[in-house]
């Protein structure tokens, strides 16, 4: 057993990593069984498709509206104390959705609301932890330490999570949510035994609407942040048009139903697995501006791959790669902004990051949607392509610069040296 956790996350990375990552990943698991157990929630309240996206869209919203707040926050007080007070929160409002759920009281309008809280305080939570990552790995091991991160969202969010809450929820609509309270009441448990670096705070000497500025500012004035920054958005808008509506696709294209169409969401499942297990060595023998490259040249290849076959095994096997590189990707382009960015701006860089995620697929899923309708089901796959085809040609000579865009800091106090 020692020698497994030496492996999955090496002595060098410190007591305050392994604490972290074991948290993170109980956190997955309860996240991921919410995953399949939300949905069915909604849809045993009400059969409005207007209120089932609704629902969806609650619990995206205060990640677009509140992201930058959250990101300012997390730089100006302790960050670990905005984990713990947010995930504290995520947990009031999940016990109050149990006890309406045993006391039959539960209404869809109430359901909507305590969605937009539990998506509210997500936003903090994720924000304050994206943050803490730097403060305790060293930079050369932040590639490492984002992969082994990911590898729990994909076990346990992806993989274990949806199948436990369906199979949960069977039992009855408040034991899946009742197990993810247990699960985050675990996962903040380990988070306690995490010790960050002592970091002196001054009292806030301005607006915390300057400070969002200044973390837009920072950005703008540093190119190889701003244009990751961008490359992510766009990446984004276009990975979305095709993947909001990859159902459709593969019941055309591919004349496949609802077993084929899972098959192939396991399958780049399966693709990150082995994608993340395998990052470090990746990272050791394969330049990282090489890395970076292949792995968006790779994405504009899958959507060319896909906008042509109609083959569903063909479709399987670009999904695999599909899995693998993106996965890959987000490690790498993740180490890459947090070594750049001074530890006093991580929450505000790593938001401005995010909410262009978020906003880029929600952008590219309208998109998709819209081109689907109007020019068939392979189009949003040809403008996916062209896009991100174009992107890359036009950032191509810069990934050389941006792979190394170091921030020339050192480790705070008390971090892994």
């Amino acid at each position: 057993m020692g020698r497994l956790l030496d492996v999955v996350a090496p002595p060098r990375m410190g007591g305050a990593f392994r604490w972290n990552l074991a948290s993170s990943w109980v956190a997955q698991v309860g996240d991921g069984i919410a995953l399949a157990a939300g949905p069915l929630l909604v849809a045993s309240q009400t059969r409005s498709p207007v209120l089932i996206a609704m629902a969806a869209v609650v619990q995206k919203l205060p990640g677009l509206v509140l992201g930058l707040y959250a990101g300012a926050v997390a730089d100006r007080v302790d960050r670990r104390r905005v984990v713990l007070t947010a995930n504290a929160g995520r947990i009031a409002v999940l016990l109050a959705l149990v006890v309406a759920l045993l006391t039959d009281t539960l209404s869809v309008g109430l359901l909507l609301g305590l969605l937009l809280l539990v998506g509210t305080a997500e936003v903090f939570a994720d924000t304050g932890w994206r943050a803490i990552l730097p403060m305790i790995v060293r930079p050369a091991d932040l590639g490492l330490a984002n992969a082994r991160q990911m590898s729990g969202f994909l076990v346990g969010d992806q993989l274990i999570g949806p199948a436990v809450g369906a199979a949960l929820f069977a039992l009855g609509s408040a034991v899946p949510f009742g197990v993810h309270v247990l699960a985050l009441l675990l996962s903040v448990g380990l988070f306690t035994r995490v010790r960050l670096p002592v970091v002196e705070r001054t009292a806030p000497d301005q607006h915390v609407g300057r400070d969002i500025l200044d973390g837009l500012r920072w950005i703008a004035h540093n190119a190889p942040v701003r244009t990751l920054t961008l490359v992510i958005l766009v990446f984004n808008v276009t990975w979305g048009a095709p993947w909001g509506v990859l159902v459709f696709w593969a019941q055309e294209r591919l004349g496949v139903g609802a077993v084929g169409f899972g098959l192939l969401t396991t399958a780049s499942a399966t693709g990150g697995i082995v994608a993340v297990l395998s990052y470090g060595w990746l990272e050791r023998h394969v330049p990282l501006a090489r890395l970076m490259k292949a792995c968006l040249a790779l994405e504009v290849l899958t959507h060319l791959a896909l906008a042509m076959t109609t083959v569903w095994a063909v479709a399987l096997a670009v999904m695999v790669v599909f899995g693998g590189y993106a996965f890959v990707w987000g490690s790498l382009s993740s180490a890459v902004r947090q070594r750049a960015t001074p530890q006093d701006y991580q929450g505000r860089v790593g938001s401005v990051y995010w909410v262009g995620l978020v906003g880029g697929l929600l952008v590219g899923q309208l998109l998709g949607g819209v081109i689907a309708e109007r020019f068939g089901a392979a189009a949003p796959f040809w403008f996916a392509f062209a896009g991100a085809g174009l992107t890359l040609v036009l950032v191509w000579r810069q990934l050389d610069h941006i792979a190394h865009a170091d921030a020339g800091t050192t480790p705070p106090d008390g971090a892994p040296a």
